[in-house]
Parts: C-alpha cells; structure tokens; sequence
C-alpha cells in the first residue's frame, strides 16, 4: 500500500504541478483574448441575466431554469475549498495568494463561460426525453467521432472522482466538523446525511435544482453576513490587510509565528491551484448542470455560467481570506478549516467555531448533491440512462461509508482524477474556441440589433 500511495503521490505532484497550472490559466487567458475580455466587461449583465433566469421561461428548452441550474453548479464549487481550501493557500503561500486566487478567477470566469457555451450549444437529449450536455457531449459533438476516446476518458475520470471528491471526502469533512464542534458521533451523522441525499436524489436534476436554489443562496448569504460582522469588527485592519496582500503577492514574506515564510513562486502556486479546486474552472463540471438548464441561446448560459466563478471565488473565497488576515491568525501555524475556524473564534468567541462547524456541514452537504449530478450524468454518458437508480443507490451508500473510514488515499486518488478531468476539457475549449466566439460574436450582435 505504502508503494501504491508513493507512486499515486508523484502523479499526483506532476499532474497538479506547473505544467497543469499553466494549461489552466494559458487557456484562460487565451479565451478572455479571444472574447476581447468579454466575460469580465458583462460582470453586470451576467448578474442580470441570473435575476432574469429565477423564472421559468416555457419557450426555453431545457429541464430546470437556468437559476436552478447555476445554483446546481455552485452546489458543487462552494464547498469545503471556500473555506478550508482558502485557509490552506494562505497558511502555505502568504496572504498574496488571495491575490493570486482573484486572478485565476478572472481568467477562469472566460474558461468557464466557454465550457458552459459549448455544454449547451452541443447537448443532446437522452432516452428519457431530458436534455444531457457537458464536456463529453461538446467533444463527440463538436470534435467528431475521432475523438470520442477522448469523450469517454473525462466521463471515466469524472465518473470515479466524483465518488471521491465530491462524496466521501466531503461526508468524511462533515462528520469531522459535527463530533469537533457538537459531539456527534460519525455513525449517526452518516445515517443522517446519507438519508437527506437519498430522498433528494429520488427527484434527479429537478429535485437537486429545487434543492440547491434554496440551500445555496441561503447558505452563501448568511456566510458573507457573518464574515461582514468579522470585517466590521476588525474594520481598521482592513486597509493594512489589502496592502499585505497585495505587497506579499510580489514578493517574499518573511517568517512570523507560526508561519514558516513564502516566495512569490508559493503564493501563485497555493493561490492558483486553490482557486481551481474552489470554482473548478477548467474541469468542465458546470457545463454538465448548465446543460440541464432552460436556454435559448448558448451563449446567455455561459453568461449566467460564468457568475458561478465570481461569486464562489470574488465573493465567497474573499470573506474567508479578508477574516483570516483581518483577525491576525495567518501567521498562527495553523492550517485548513481550523485556521478558519480561529478567525472567526477571534471575533466572536464560543460561538464562531460552532458557526463554521455548521458552515462546513452546509457546503459540503451543496457539494454531495452537484457532484451527484455530475458523477450520474458522466456515467450515463458512458453506458445509458439505465445506471440512473443503481448509480443513486451506490453514491448514497458511499457518502455514509465516508463518514466512517480514513481517506488520505481516496483523496489523492480523487484530486488526481480531477486533473485527468481537465486535459480532455481543456484540449476541446481551445480546438472549439472558433465556436465560442462565433456564438458569442452572434449573441451580441442579435442583443444590439433588438436593442435598436
């Protein structure tokens, strides 16, 4: 075993090492050229069009409305990355890899504005008559039949880490956070979460989009509202924290505390990759809940699409990072959601840690449900919609057996497959960018043309 996890290490250090880092953000930055910087310009219309899309339209095609669908896709990218995930980039990186994270976002709102364009331009319907899109379809559809391997190989990758990632890992943070913070025992909090995902996966895409434009907005708001009280209360410390940030982005922090120092090199590191873990802008996942969504036009999907990395990276990631650095804890030595978790103790204490405990619960409870949905559809790419209820079962049995084993090599395999995930996705986004911006070119100009 000690072998196999050794070797899975090392692919796991390649895969997620520069190379992979530089792909994710180069295509990034090729398709905001290619789209003249688009996606950032329509920051405003992309907000529009996610207020606008909260109502059924029935001259749209699709099974949920478009709101439902992006609150599916946040389901799944707001989770334990906003707040452990940021905790760890600046514990290992310094506070500039905030700084770092915003940029991956930037780029990364073109990335996932063109993944959802294309998941909609090219979605099918499947034998059940409901509408089916995501990176596999955008590559047998739009590549052609040569490159159906390559189809097959992100619904694979994507099909098995979800079982990781997106189920085990995140019952296993929540069982952790309900016996730290209340006492329970992870046995019961199995039972628990593994029925409340049960009786919302009998419902399929509509019972999770039901779900998730509820429990999404919900959760993020009132996490954002207690974060403003952290800033409100560690407001003098806010003009000192954005100058650190933006000082220790460009250059070395030296030791302090408990916090063994950073380079330039670690703070766009940790900052980049965990700004890809936190909105997965390269891995394709949203266009698979995207797809789902009613639409008229490839184009308006990708633009309430791509709201989804702002508002999880700009938004969320940012109130985690402000807290942290405002409080004074980055440089404590300590990692992960416990950093967190100090933060927000700093402000409000013998209550702040029971508030992230259940912040925890929420988002990764979020992320079970969208990457159920994403891990089904996946599958049932590969072999039909007849895997649709054992595939249910399965991950509802997984996500109490996550709550009860160790998972340090299920994570690393799981993290490792989401990198496979990317290269077929990001291989498609620059062989179809042509399309991209011809849809897009042609959206915009019909919109100035009713305008007139």
């Amino acid at each position: 075993m000690e072998t196999l996890t050794a070797i899975v290490t090392a692919i796991n250090g390649f895969v997620w090492g520069p190379p992979m880092l530089i792909m994710i953000l180069g295509t990034g930055f090729f398709l905001q050229v290619r789209l003249k910087l688009m996606p950032i310009f329509r920051i405003g219309t992309g907000f529009r069009m996610v207020w606008r899309g909260r109502k059924p339209d029935p001259d749209a095609k699709g099974e949920i409305t478009p709101y439902a669908a992006l609150m599916t896709a946040l389901a799944a990218t707001v989770g334990t990355g906003n707040i452990a995930g940021v905790a760890t980039a600046i514990a290992l990186g310094g506070p500039g890899a905030l700084f770092w994270m915003w940029m991956t976002a930037l780029v990364g709102m073109a990335t996932k504005y063109s993944e959802v364009l294309l998941s909609v331009h090219y979605r099918e319907t499947d034998d059940m008559g409901e509408y089916v899109g995501g990176p596999m379809f955008a590559i047998k559809n739009g590549l052609g039949k040569n490159w159906r391997w390559l189809a097959a190989a992100f619904a694979i990758f994507g099909g098995l880490a979800g079982f990781g990632i997106g189920n085990m890992v995140q019952s296993n943070s929540i069982a952790a956070a309900m016996e730290e913070a209340f006492g329970v025992t992870p046995v019961l909090t199995g039972v628990v979460v593994a029925f409340l995902t049960g009786i919302v996966l009998i419902g399929g895409i509509k019972s999770i989009g039901a779900v998730a434009e509820r429990l999404v907005p919900t959760m993020c708001i009132l996490y954002i509202v207690v974060a403003l009280a952290v800033l409100i209360i560690y407001a003098r410390q806010i003009p000192a924290a954005f100058a650190l940030i933006f000082e220790s982005a460009f250059s070395p922090v030296a030791a302090t505390g408990g916090f063994a120092g950073s380079t330039l090199m670690l703070a766009l590191r940790y900052g980049v990759a965990r700004g890809i873990f936190s909105n997965e802008a390269g891995l394709g996942t949203a266009g698979i809940a995207q797809a789902a969504g009613q639409s008229k036009s490839a184009a308006q999907s990708g633009l309430v699409g791509m709201m989804g990395t702002f508002i999880d990276t700009i938004i969320v990631c940012t109130m985690t990072g402000l807290v942290i650095i405002v409080t004074g804890v980055w440089s404590s030595g300590v990692s992960g959601a416990a950093l967190t978790a100090s933060a927000f103790s700093s402000a409000f204490p013998g209550i702040g840690a029971q508030f992230l405990a259940i912040a925890l619960v929420l988002f990764a409870y979020s992320t079970i449900l969208g990457w159920a949905y994403f891990g089904e559809k996946c599958w049932v790419y590969l072999v039909g919609t007849a895997i649709e209820k054992p595939y249910r079962v399965l991950w509802t049995v997984f996500v109490f057996v996550g709550t009860a084993v160790q998972l340090e090599f299920v994570w690393l395999v799981a993290d490792t497959l989401n990198a496979f995930m990317a290269f077929p996705n990001l291989i498609a986004l620059l062989m179809l960018s042509p399309v991209v911006a011809k849809l897009t070119q042609e959206y915009f100009a019909t919109q100035m043309t009713a305008a007139e």
